[in-house]
Formats: C-alpha cells, structure tokens, sequence
C-alpha cells in the first residue's frame, strides 16, 4: 500500500470530517463487520475456495476493510509499515521455514 493511497484515504475522511466519529473501538468494529461482509460473499458456497466468479465483490468488500484498517492505525498513531514489517518478523520466528514449509498447522503444533 502506498503513503498515497493512505494519504487519499485520509483526504476522503477528513473532507467530511469524519475524523470526530472514528474512535479505536467504533473502528475496529467497523473492521469486523466489513471483515463479515467479505466472509459472506463465501457463504453457502459449494466451491468455497474458489473467487474467480466473486471477484469484484471481494475487490470491494476487501477494499471496505483495507480503509478501515488505515483509519484505525491513524487513529492509533501506527505506522503500516511498521506494524506490519514487525508482525512479519515475528512470524518468520514462530514458523521457521525448516518447520512450517508446506504444513499448515498452528506454530504451537509444529
């Protein structure tokens, strides 16, 4: 993601000043519905690891929770970048490559 595209975000939230409206708790919320919304374009779905056919309503739906994950970590004061660089370390740490290559179970199982 780039800092344009967070940046216009922001543009979008602060031209309405929607600012005053977005606290950690209402976003995040906002999050999890947004996250439920893109869950249900699976629901009764025979073939529910397929998105071929789903693909523009994922594309929003995704789009919908991406935003709300920029005005949450704005809101917090986190750097994407940042949060995100750190998540993939520790990652790397509990799934070492030499364990988890090709297993798809919890790092504790492993």
């Amino acid at each position: 993601m780039t800092k344009e595209t967070i940046e216009q975000v922001l543009k979008f939230r602060d031209e309405r000043n929607w600012k005053q409206f977005h606290n950690p708790k209402d976003l995040a919320i906002s999050i999890s519905l947004e996250a439920a919304e893109l869950l249900e374009v699976f629901q009764w779905s025979a073939e529910d690891v397929r998105c071929e056919e789903k693909k523009d309503k994922i594309r929003e739906e995704l789009a919908d929770v991406l935003n709300y994950c920029i005005l949450m970590a704005d809101t917090c004061g986190l750097d994407m970048d940042e949060i995100i660089q750190e998540k993939i370390k520790k990652n790397a740490e509990k799934y070492p490559v030499e364990k988890a290559y090709g297993h798809k179970e919890k790092y504790t199982e492993l």
